[in-house]
């Protein structure tokens, strides 16, 4: 295998969650490029046209269905629908998720699900039905959740958020080790500070900016750009002896705190 074969993505079906904007468009649009054909997936439909006309525009297949995935019955639905019509996604992307800040002693119930629903419960129910099928046709895949800075430290006022990516850096081992053996890798990417419009509002304070930037050895926020190499690379072969790990994208902020 050379080296090219080693990254590229042909052949291959990437369902992407929370495809429509932000991270989940960009990378989408990254393993596209890559040679993937994609499946995109956000609660409209309508939202997703823009990123399928990017694949599209690559000469790569798209297909996008709404799905919340907090809600486990509609995730059954999409996986039944992706079987339905013959396809089989080796490759996924586990990038839905909310995000909401409270002090801690102001979070109630609501919040509290909303938050985990979204980012814990349904990314565990998306991994599930992702393997199943790849387990029964003894098919490899590669199985990549979004964790986050949180995922490693605390953030105050982020406590559900910061709950549910800890979470899901334990859920990333917890697969790795039971399906290493079906040879389905598990792994995550912890982005740093990335402007978009979940955390515009952050970026719209100058002081927050500036203390931010401060803490980051590159002196620069993520870029989306930034994340679509270290998905390929999780993604393809290059990464094939590579499982249950988080890789952070982040400027070198977490080594330097």
């Amino acid at each position: 295998m050379n080296f090219e074969e080693r990254f590229s993505l042909a052949g291959r079906l990437a369902l992407v969650t929370g495809a429509s904007r932000g991270i989940g468009r960009a990378l989408a649009t990254g393993l596209a490029e890559a040679g993937a054909d994609i499946v995109a997936v956000s609660r409209s439909v309508d939202s997703l046209k823009d990123v399928c006309d990017d694949v599209e525009a690559l000469g790569r297949r798209c297909q996008i269905i709404a799905c919340d995935v907090s809600d486990v019955a509609a995730v059954h639905r999409l996986f039944e629908q992706i079987s339905e019509q013959g396809l089989l996604a080796d490759i996924l992307v586990n990038n839905a998720g909310i995000e909401d800040v409270a002090p801690s002693t102001q979070v109630d119930e609501a919040l509290w699900d909303r938050i985990i629903d979204t980012n814990l419960k349904g990314a565990f129910f998306v991994a599930q039905n992702f393997a199943k099928p790849l387990m029964a046709a003894g098919r490899a895949g590669s199985l990549i959740n979004l964790g986050s800075l949180t995922s490693a430290v605390g953030v105050p006022t982020a406590t559900p958020y910061t709950s549910s990516k800890s979470g899901l850096l334990g859920m990333t081992r917890a697969l790795s080790a039971e399906w290493a053996r079906d040879n389905i890798r598990v792994n995550a990417m912890g982005p740093g500070y990335f402007r978009t419009e979940l955390t515009e509002a952050f970026y719209e304070d100058e002081d927050w900016q500036a203390r931010m930037l401060d803490k980051i050895p590159m002196g620069r926020f993520g870029q989306l750009d930034d994340l679509i190499g270290m998905a390929v690379f999780l993604a393809s072969n290059a990464s094939a002896y590579v499982t249950g790990q988080i890789l952070y994208v982040d400027g070198g902020y977490l080594a330097s705190i």
